[in-house]
């Protein structure tokens, strides 16, 4: 892999990782396309990367008190631990502590909910996930059927829920279909934000919840490459070139979930509606030509 390779492979994943015409979809076509060799799993570990770190500096705050809120519901908790082990003693003076307290904390729950089921069909189907980014057919499919989420996106009726108001089995249900999106050619953003307008969310904390409920999901990931990372020898040039490829997916990922809030406000999907089916009819097509 040269320079410009990762480059453009770090361009892709920033642009393709948030706004909703999929990554995994895009990075399977330019690989197919260029007969480009496996970049490694180090290589997808950072890019992965790069795009965290994007959704860190776009959401410091709310990720920073929902660390605080996390701490503090296992504080809590043990804290109630206590107090029923000194009520089964006897003593029945200390009262329990309400856990979810506060809207951060039901934000934390409401993710934690969200990744059981995006964890166990991530594991159970990998690898059909990895055979299926080999077929060009594939990608072509999936990425009609985001076509066809991101128009229903733009025709949901305007939510208002709030995580207060937003139920765990909304939160389930969400997970289920980020879950699904690990297929290629199926925008993750694309798929959880529609998820979130069909259950009547408000629609810029559609935007903040997917981006957020991603960051367990991503993490997941990049420790489960890793760990199938094994003895892979790294050259000094490819250091160079796979940490390129991490800045400009930080870097594009950034703007890209910026201009995300904007396209969810205005009801812009459609345009990315009309790119996915275009490219998913060139990608069908191309697949019965080659083969």
């Amino acid at each position: 892999m040269s320079l410009l390779e990762a480059i453009i492979m770090g361009l892709i994943q920033g642009i393709t990782e948030f706004l909703p015409v999929s990554s995994s979809g895009h990075l399977a076509l330019f690989q197919i396309a260029f007969d480009l060799e496996e970049t490694g799993l180090l290589f997808d570990c950072l890019l992965h990367f790069g795009t965290l770190i994007a959704v860190f500096a776009v959401y410091f705050r709310d990720i920073w008190k929902m660390i605080c809120e996390g701490f503090g519901i296992v504080g809590d908790f043990f804290v109630n631990v206590a107090v029923a082990a000194a009520r089964l003693s006897g003593r029945k003076e200390k009262q329990y502590r309400r856990i979810i307290c506060n809207g951060y904390r039901k934000f934390v729950m409401l993710v934690i909910v969200s990744t059981i089921p995006t964890g166990m069909i991530g594991v159970a189907a990998s690898d059909l996930i990895e055979q299926a980014s080999k077929i060009l057919l594939v990608p072509g499919i999936c990425l009609i059927i985001t076509a066809v989420l991101l128009f229903i996106a733009d025709r949901c009726r305007e939510g208002n829920k709030t995580p207060r108001h937003v139920s765990y089995t909304n939160a389930f249900i969400i997970g289920i279909c980020q879950g699904f999106a690990t297929l290629p050619g199926i925008s993750r953003s694309g798929t959880t934000i529609t998820a979130c307008l069909l259950s009547g969310f408000d629609r810029k904390f559609a935007v903040k919840y997917s981006f957020i409920m991603s960051i367990p999901a991503i993490l997941g990931s990049v420790v489960l490459q890793l760990l199938e990372l094994g003895d892979e020898k790294i050259t000094t040039n490819e250091w160079i070139y796979y940490l390129a490829g991490t800045l400009v997916a930080a870097v594009v990922g950034y703007i890209c979930i910026k201009i995300m809030l904007y396209v969810v406000r205005q009801k812009k999907y459609t345009i990315f509606s009309i790119y996915c089916l275009i490219i998913g009819v060139i990608s069908i097509s191309a697949y019965f030509v080659l083969v």
